[in-house]
């Protein structure tokens, strides 16, 4: 297993997929999730961050560097909010590169062009094959190939079965031990994104973004009351934020929200300019700041009982 930025490419040629599919290996639970935090939640709040892992699996057969494939990471998103678990919020955080496998995505968002073979399951495309960003990466987000190679039935389907099945599986127990506890949970997706977008961006190439970026599915996955709650929130605070504008929410949001029966998702985007140099992956001064925002935000959202969301 590579766990580090300056970890050497996993190699293989295209006509020795035979080496990789000896790679591939049942991964232990640490492999694949951790949680901060109780399993049953003392305020009605979930979080949980599946974009922060880092640890490279050793079957992921591609030509770019470790290094170079924490390209789609989600940098100290786990460390921001994990202060929150002190207060009996959980917080579940992938352990694996959203480059190896995206769980926010359906585990049919498959990117047929990616596949050596014919896809044999159920095909669910989100349009973010596109842009090379589907249930498996094929690009990074500067448009460089993450392989030479096509993939098989067989290394995608392990990948679903160990790494998103297991994370999926997870956050709905969280989530519904929450509401069973409270009646209501507001489950928050915490991510974050470059301050300017890439060749293979949502909208297009050198789009500067806003310092949050709120995703509801258009006001599908909670109450549109917890979402103007939100926004206003972090307003108050001298964010600049926009709401579905230009990230919506995705699978993580979609698949576990019923608003109407006190389930109420949203996805959260903050800026990377905000906390952190994107070049040396340290953390910068705005970090204290931003993390303090976000624990008053989680504390203000835990107080709310009412299954309205107002």
């Amino acid at each position: 297993m590579l766990s580090g930025g300056r970890g050497p490419a996993i190699r293989v040629r295209p006509d020795n997929r035979a080496a990789i599919l000896l790679l591939m290996h049942v991964p232990n639970e640490r492999d694949v999730w951790v949680l901060h935090g109780p399993a049953v939640a003392e305020r009605p709040v979930v979080l949980d961050s599946p974009h922060s892992g880092w640890h490279m699996p050793a079957d992921f057969g591609s030509v770019r560097t470790a290094a170079e494939l924490r390209d789609g990471e989600d940098c100290f998103i786990d460390e921001l909010y994990a202060p929150a678990s002190a207060s009996g919020v959980p917080l579940l955080a992938a352990q694996f590169p959203r480059t190896y496998l995206d769980p926010n995505r359906h585990a049919g968002d498959v990117d047929l062009e990616l596949l050596a073979g014919a896809w044999p399951h159920e095909h669910v495309p989100s349009g973010k094959a596109r842009i090379g960003k589907s249930l498996i990466w094929r690009t990074l987000d500067d448009g460089r190939p993450i392989y030479d190679r096509r993939l098989s039935v067989a290394e995608v389907l392990h990948r679903i079965e160990h790494y998103h099945r297991p994370y999926h599986r997870q956050l709905r127990a969280l989530l519904d031990a929450a509401h069973a506890r409270h009646g209501v949970v507001f489950h928050i997706n915490c991510h974050s994104m470059n301050a300017v977008s890439g060749t293979m961006g949502e909208g297009g190439a050198g789009i500067a973004r806003a310092d949050i970026v709120l995703g509801d599915r258009d006001g599908t996955t909670c109450a549109p009351a917890f979402t103007s709650f939100v926004r206003d929130f972090l307003a108050a605070r001298g964010y600049e934020v926009k709401v579905n504008d230009p990230f919506k929410g995705v699978e993580l949001v979609r698949a576990y929200a019923d608003p109407a029966a006190g389930r109420h998702s949203l996805q959260l985007e903050v800026n990377k300019r905000l906390y952190m140099d994107n070049t040396s992956l340290t953390r910068t001064e705005g970090y204290a700041r931003l993390q303090q925002a976000l624990m008053e935000l989680i504390a203000a959202i835990g107080e709310r009982k009412e299954g309205s969301a107002r």
